[in-house]
């Protein structure tokens, strides 16, 4: 970027920080980085890991913007339970690994809490061991909860929801009609992978790309979304202070 335009954008962006600075932001921000393979093929790179690599240099750049504010939450969708099945296994395991070493890194980062959120089936033994280790180096971290959401499904997490409840019930000895009594959304809400934490009140998705993709179905019931045309690894800081600054000036009802 020239320098005098590269100014400008420092000015812009400092005058939206400043007035964030009296606005109410999201207390949890979950990210749709979407757009890493078709940035590789823009810009003629050898293969799609390229462009995952960019996407979770990406991701810890976001994280740092989020700390930065004071965001309380941040979610990342790294891989999805449809990625597992739907992606060449090449390209997975080029995944899986640039996976790993970003929970390793992020687990070593400020006071971050690293945590995973998905399921474990399908993916290597050697990316839950890192993914669980990083969860156990930073449980007791008090600052960004950084969730990584890999073999992730909301579709998927719904389901092991409701077998986590009827499994604790059945321990009981509680019986069906009593359960039935018992189910609320609260009692849902505590048995998803994030159970204890606040809904996303923002989700961001990059890439022009209008939908969820089986991303937190549950939890984004109430939640705004902002949509971004840049692809994942040309996400600027300047575009998510753009989307904090939608988001601040939205209504939000919850049906009222």
């Amino acid at each position: 970027m020239p320098l005098g335009r590269g100014i400008l954008y420092e000015l812009y962006q400092n005058r939206i920080r400043r007035w964030l600075g009296t606005q109410e932001l999201p207390r949890h921000v979950a990210m749709i980085l979407d757009g890493n393979r078709r940035w590789a093929r823009q810009k003629a790179l050898g293969t799609a890991a390229h462009g995952h690599r960019a996407g979770a240099a990406k991701f810890r750049e976001f994280l740092v913007w989020c700390d930065d504010l004071d965001i309380s939450v941040a979610t990342l969708y790294l891989l999805s339970n449809d990625n597992l099945t739907g992606r060449q296994s090449d390209e997975l395991d080029g995944l899986f690994e640039i996976i790993a070493d970003l929970a390793e890194e992020l687990s070593h980062f400020r006071d971050w809490r690293v945590q995973h959120v998905g399921t474990v089936d399908g993916l290597p033994e050697q990316l839950v061991s890192v993914l669980d280790a990083a969860e156990r180096r930073t449980a007791g971290n008090k600052g960004l909860h950084v969730n990584l959401a890999v073999g992730y499904g909301g579709r998927r997490e719904i389901a092991d929801a409701m077998r986590s409840i009827v499994r604790e019930h059945e321990k009981t000895g509680g019986t069906l009609d009593a359960l039935a009594e018992l189910l609320t959304p609260e009692l849902i809400a505590d048995h998803l992978y994030t159970g204890g934490q606040p809904d996303p009140d923002l989700v961001i998705r990059t890439s022009g790309e209008q939908r969820l993709s089986d991303f937190m179905l549950w939890q984004s019931a109430h939640s705004e979304f902002y949509f971004v045309e840049a692809l994942g690894p040309d996400l600027r800081e300047v575009d998510f202070l753009r989307a904090l600054r939608d988001y601040a000036t939205r209504q939000r009802r919850f049906g009222s």
